[in-house]
């Protein structure tokens, strides 16, 4: 005699929905964050937007100004002058900064015990950069006190310029002290990227012959280049926000060659209380990172190797 029985269906395991309660955590972590973003920047960057539009002394009321702002900014000498000074910040610091920290990061990355220069080099960025222009204020003075023209003029008989009051070295000093406090971050980053490089690559390509340079050319860059990259998107967007070590190093009113973007933004809102051409200026500077960036991010494409 056989007994039929019924095979019972098997449990079928549902995933378990989400509670409403952990919902509500995941947003009472997350508002003071989203509170933050709309109270420090979304609010900021839309008054910014809205009274770039306008006329506005800081205390009166506010005129309707249409897009006179702009036009003011793009026709007035000065401030193609403050554009053309941050581009050439920007063409001496980017290239020069990262190729030099580049060339000493690969240097650390062959040196046993290298913490010791890598804190060594880190140190600047750590650094107040109002002391960092204190500093290389005395460094590269034009009077007896700057210690850079005394020990030309001692030791090598070379009557230096005045590198800070000169309207056609002025950028060429800024540029100097912005490579050196900025150069730690950048060699610690590139640190990072040339460890990610697999070292069997590196043995394979020595053992069929090829020398240092012909791997540092065919291997370590080409697997460096996202980590470049992103360096170089970083400082170019640092350059043209450079102001705290300018308005320390050097007063721009007293050398127009040292006035850059910024510079021309604060002076407008904060010396001229012209806050509406202010923030007009403030979005022309924001649009030509915008520009810069996407024109970077449209070349990465075919200079960027994301395959190992």
């Amino acid at each position: 005699m056989t007994v039929l029985t019924r095979a019972r269906p098997r449990a079928v395991h549902q995933a378990r929905p989400v509670r409403n309660r952990d919902g509500w955590w995941a947003a009472f972590f997350l508002a003071p964050q989203v509170a933050a973003l709309l109270v420090f920047l979304a609010f900021p960057l839309g008054f910014a937007v809205v009274l770039a539009f306008m006329r506005w002394d800081g205390l009166g009321q506010k005129e309707w100004a249409g897009f006179d702002n702009f036009a003011a900014q793009l026709s007035d000498p000065e401030f193609g002058l403050a554009v053309w000074n941050t581009v050439k910040l920007a063409l001496l610091t980017v290239p020069f900064g990262l190729g030099l920290a580049l060339l000493i990061a690969v240097a650390l990355n062959n040196v046993k015990g290298g913490g010791f220069y890598r804190v060594l080099y880190f140190l600047p960025v750590v650094t107040s950069s109002v002391a960092v222009a204190l500093m290389w204020q005395i460094i590269l003075a034009g009077n007896d006190y700057g210690v850079l023209n005394a020990s030309l003029e001692r030791w090598f008989g070379i009557s230096a310029p005045d590198w800070l009051g000169d309207p056609g070295w002025v950028i060429v000093a800024i540029a100097v002290v912005t490579i050196w406090s900025s150069l730690g971050l950048n060699v610690v980053i590139f640190l990072a990227g040339l460890q990610t490089i697999p070292l069997q690559i590196v043995e394979a390509a020595r053992m069929d012959g090829a020398d240092s340079l012909r791997i540092f050319r065919s291997i370590t860059l080409p697997l460096l280049s996202p980590t470049i990259f992103f360096s170089t998107v970083v400082a170019v967007i640092s350059s043209f926000q450079a102001f705290d070590q300018i308005y320390v190093l050097v007063d721009p009113e007293d050398n127009e060659g040292a006035k850059t973007i910024v510079y021309q933004v604060y002076e407008l809102g904060f010396k001229d209380f012209q806050f509406g051409m202010s923030s007009a200026a403030a979005l022309i500077l924001l649009v030509l990172t915008l520009l810069v960036t996407l024109v970077q991010f449209a070349a990465q494409k075919r200079l960027v190797h994301y395959d190992s």
